[in-house]
C-alpha cells in the first residue's frame, strides 16, 4: 500500500498539469483581450495622449477634470435615465414571453426564432432603420399614428424612443433565459399548490418568480451592464450626431468615443472608462447582495 502512495501523487500531478495546459489557451484569451487592457486604460487614464505625440504624465488630472465636468455627469444621468427605462421594461416583457411561450402553444417554435432576430442583427443597422420608420414626414410611425410626431428631435421624446428600440431588439433573447428557467421548475411543485388550492396569480407571485430569481440575477446583472455600454444603437438612431437632441440622448459610452476618437483625448476618455468600470462593479455588488439571500437553486 504504501508503494502506491508516489504512483497516486504522481498520477494527480499529470492530472494537474493536463488540467492547467487545458487552460491555457483560455487563459491567454483572458489575459491578452481583458486584463492587458484594463491595465493599458488604467496607465492612459493618468496621462495626456492624442495618439499622435508622445504621452504625457498627468497623474490625477483626467479624473480632477471629470470630477467638475458638467457634460460627463449629465452622460451618466442620461445613462442612469435609458438603464431605468429600459431594464424593467424589458425584463417584464421578456417574462410575459417566456411564459407565452412556454405554455407550449402551436407555432411557439417559430415565435422563438422570430423573437430572437432583432438580437442577432446589427444594432447600428437597426438604429439606422428605425431613424427611418421615426422619421417625422416620411415615417411608417407616424403614418400609423396619422400625425407627425417629432420621435428624435424633441428632447423629451428622444431617449424614450431609444429606450423603446432597445426593449424591442433585446426582449426576445431575454425571453430565453427566462423561458430556460422555467423548463427547470419541476412540475410537482405546481402540482403542490394546485391541491392547496393556490391560484395562477398566487402561484405565479409565491413559486414561480422565486424560482426564478437565480435567473433574474443573471438577466439583470448582464443588462444593466449592456444599457450602460450601449453606442452603437443611439449612433445609428441620432445620425452620429452625439447627444442629439440637446444632449437628450448623450449616453456615456458615446461620450468616451467623442473624447477619445474626435476630440482626441485618450487620457480623459481613458479615465470615463474607468469610473464607468467602478460605476458597474459598484452595481453588480448591489445586485448581487440583494439577490445572495433570496435566491433558491434546489429546485427537487
Amino acid at each position: 500500500m504504501a508503494g502506491d502512495r508516489p504512483a497516486r501523487s504522481a498520477l494527480r500531478r499529470r492530472e494537474a498539469l493536463t488540467g492547467y495546459a487545458l487552460l491555457v489557451p483560455s487563459l491567454i484569451g483572458v489575459g491578452g483581450f481583458l486584463l492587458v487592457p484594463v491595465v493599458l486604460v488604467l496607465l492612459i487614464s493618468l496621462a495626456e495622449w492624442d495618439l499622435i505625440s508622445r504621452p504625457l504624465w498627468a497623474g490625477l488630472d483626467n479624473y480632477a477634470d471629470l470630477a467638475g465636468s458638467e457634460a460627463f455627469w449629465n452622460s451618466l444621468w442620461v445613462t442612469a435615465k435609458f438603464t431605468l427605462m429600459a431594464l424593467p421594461t424589458s425584463i417584464a416583457v421578456a417574462l410575459l414571453l417566456a411564459l407565452a411561450i412556454n405554455r407550449g402553444l402551436p407555432g411557439t417554435s417559430a415565435l422563438r426564432v422570430i423573437y430572437v432576430l432583432p438580437w442577432v442583427c446589427a444594432p447600428l443597422a437597426l438604429g439606422v432603420v428605425w431613424r427611418w420608420l421615426f422619421d417625422p414626414s416620411t415615417g411608417a410611425v407616424n403614418a400609423l399614428l396619422g400625425q407627425r410626431v417629432e420621435w428624435m428631435s424633441d428632447p423629451a421624446l428622444a431617449l424614450p424612443a431609444v429606450a423603446f428600440v432597445y426593449v424591442w431588439s433585446t426582449v426576445g433573447y431575454i425571453s430565453l433565459f427566462f423561458l430556460a428557467g422555467l423548463q427547470q421548475i419541476p412540475p410537482s411543485v405546481y402540482e403542490a399548490a394546485t391541491i392547496d388550492g393556490a391560484g395562477r396569480v398566487r402561484t405565479f407571485y409565491s413559486m414561480t418568480l422565486p424560482l426564478l430569481r437565480p435567473t433574474t440575477f443573471f438577466v439583470s446583472v448582464t443588462s444593466v451592464i449592456a444599457s450602460f455600454q450601449v453606442f452603437d444603437l443611439v449612433y445609428g438612431l441620432t445620425g452620429a450626431a452625439r447627444g442629439y437632441p440637446a444632449g437628450s440622448t448623450d449616453v456615456i459610452a458615446a461620450h468616451i468615443y467623442d473624447e477619445a476618437f474626435v476630440a482626441l483625448r485618450l487620457g480623459r476618455a481613458s479615465a470615463m472608462a474607468v469610473v464607468l468600470l467602478v460605476v458597474l462593479v459598484t452595481v453588480t455588488l448591489v445586485q448581487q447582495r440583494y439577490f445572495s439571500r433570496r435566491i433558491t437553486y434546489d429546485m427537487t
